[in-house]
């Protein structure tokens, strides 16, 4: 079976939107930094050309560029389409019409494609995923994740939200998810029972403000951090 480059939609956002979903301080930029589930977001191809350290993981990476970007194609009338025909369940501020956020996302999926093949020679683009990470205990400063869990929790379980946070904490010191919406903008039924299995493992949960609102209510995200120490 394996995974098939035909059920994925790619769509990538850019450093400036990951700084306001994440909440991220200019302090924050020289951590380590994990992103999980990165797609073709262009976060890492700008922090890298800033200077900065930051290693995405995606299956998605598994495939060339030509591939990565004839799908982009393929499907980027689809998700156009798909906003135009729900515009009530996003807020029309920084971004204004569907056809600007087609255009944002473009131009950030465009550095992620220009910036990949040296990507993979650097190591800086791995295919590894969720909930199964190759790193070492506490290797990440900060492990951030979007638009993956609580969005799709009508398709990812319960116990695979828990095993891939538990996963992406073992790994870095801190972890950031946003949103904690359903994608389709429903509260996501998962949110508060891993919230209290989280704090029975010892793990500082919070939820947070962030001054990213596209998705309508899409503004928070989940910080967790430490937990259980194996001795």
């Amino acid at each position: 079976m394996g995974f098939k480059l035909e059920n994925v939609i790619p769509w990538g956002r850019s450093m400036q939107e990951y700084i306001k979903m994440f909440n991220l301080t200019f302090d924050e930029y020289k951590l380590n930094i994990l992103d999980c589930a990165g797609g073709p977001a262009s976060f890492n191809a700008e922090m890298t050309r800033q200077g900065y350290k930051v290693v995405s993981c995606d299956p998605v990476y598994q495939f060339t560029v030509d591939e990565i970007s004839q799908r982009i194609q393929d499907t980027y009338e689809t998700v156009i389409q798909g906003v135009k025909a729900n515009q009530e369940f996003y807020v029309w501020q920084n971004i204004q019409s569907p056809e600007q956020m087609g255009e944002i996302r473009m131009a950030a999926m465009r550095q992620f494609l220009a910036d990949f093949p040296l990507g993979i020679t650097e190591g800086r683009y791995l295919t590894n995923e969720l909930p199964a990470l190759p790193f070492e205990t506490n290797q990440f400063d900060l492990a951030l994740c979007s638009h993956l869990l609580f969005t799709y929790s009508d398709q990812l379980s319960e116990e695979f939200h828990i095993s891939s946070i538990l996963e992406m904490c073992r790994v870095a010191k801190e972890v950031r998810i946003f949103p904690l919406l359903k994608i389709s903008g429903e509260p996501s039924p998962w949110l508060q029972p891993i919230i209290d299995e989280l704090q029975q493992q010892r793990h500082s949960v919070e939820i947070k403000q962030v001054a990213y609102e596209f998705q309508k209510n899409g503004n928070q995200i989940l910080v967790v951090c430490g937990g259980l120490k194996i001795l």
